[in-house]
């Protein structure tokens, strides 16, 4: 495995930005972030799809991506960058971790996901994604209904096949707790506290298995950050990614 040089966190800003959606959902759910980000840096919004397993899909997205890149990922997103990592830690300045755990799937939760599939299979996956992804896992509030038919939207434009594409994902999903521990760039994990499906403690878990990174905890969301909470998720990325005199800039014309 080639050694990766220590990465300084100014550095992210003269490399191109690769993030990663979660489970069925798209560039929607990054519109805000990347339409901030894609000013200074260039942003790709990598597709979750080509394979059964997360090592597939990253190992396909590693040969179209460029050499090196930061790459943030949010939930089956994260799982996928972690998978990046763990496979090219040498191609990768910085990884950035939202509402993601580096645990392989429980048999109980995997087996959990068997009756999803079925029931999404016979033309019921927008009541499936309720399940899923219920609304007491993101922030009380009064966005919440918001959100929940915007996720029930990208689920049936993405549809049934690609739900269970990424079900069998998450169930055979690896272990990343070495390669977090392995890392040398830069980290950053953001969480929300009302979080239900990866609870908070397991994200603060997460940051601590990762020698350099930084850990961005949110009242007021759960487990769609960048939907939730879409304002102070982009000006924690710019923070992250950008110079101090280009954060500035930023906050000026924003």
């Amino acid at each position: 495995m080639t050694k990766t040089a220590r990465i300084d966190p100014a550095d992210l800003s003269r490399r191109p930005l690769v993030v990663v959606p979660g489970f069925m959902s798209d560039s929607r759910v990054w519109e805000t972030q990347v339409r901030l980000l894609s000013r200074y840096l260039p942003v790709t919004v990598a597709p979750v799809t080509g394979g059964g397993r997360v090592e597939d899909v990253a190992l396909a997205l590693l040969d179209d991506l460029p050499r090196c890149f930061t790459v943030i990922g949010t939930g089956l997103g994260g799982a996928i960058a972690m998978a990046m990592l763990q496979r090219a830690p040498e191609r990768i300045a910085g990884i950035g971790l939202i509402a993601t755990s580096p645990l392989a799937e429980t048999p109980a939760k995997a087996a959990e996901r068997e009756p999803w599939i079925i029931r999404a299979r016979t033309g019921r996956l927008r009541g499936v994604m309720q399940e899923v992804f219920p609304s007491a896992t993101l922030a009380p509030g009064p966005r919440r209904g918001q959100i929940m038919a915007e996720i029930a939207d990208m689920a049936d434009d993405l549809g049934t096949e690609l739900f269970v594409e990424q079900s069998r994902m998450l169930q055979r999903r690896s272990d990343q707790q070495a390669t977090l521990r392995r890392a040398d760039q830069p980290g950053l994990v953001i969480c929300g506290v009302h979080d239900k499906i990866i609870p908070a403690r397991r994200q603060l878990f997460t940051a601590e298995l990762m020698r350099h990174a930084r850990i961005e905890i949110l009242e007021d969301a759960g487990h769609l950050p960048l939907m939730e909470q879409p304002e102070r998720v982009s000006q924690i990325l710019c923070d992250w990614l950008l110079p101090r005199v280009e954060v500035e800039e930023l906050r000026q014309t924003g």
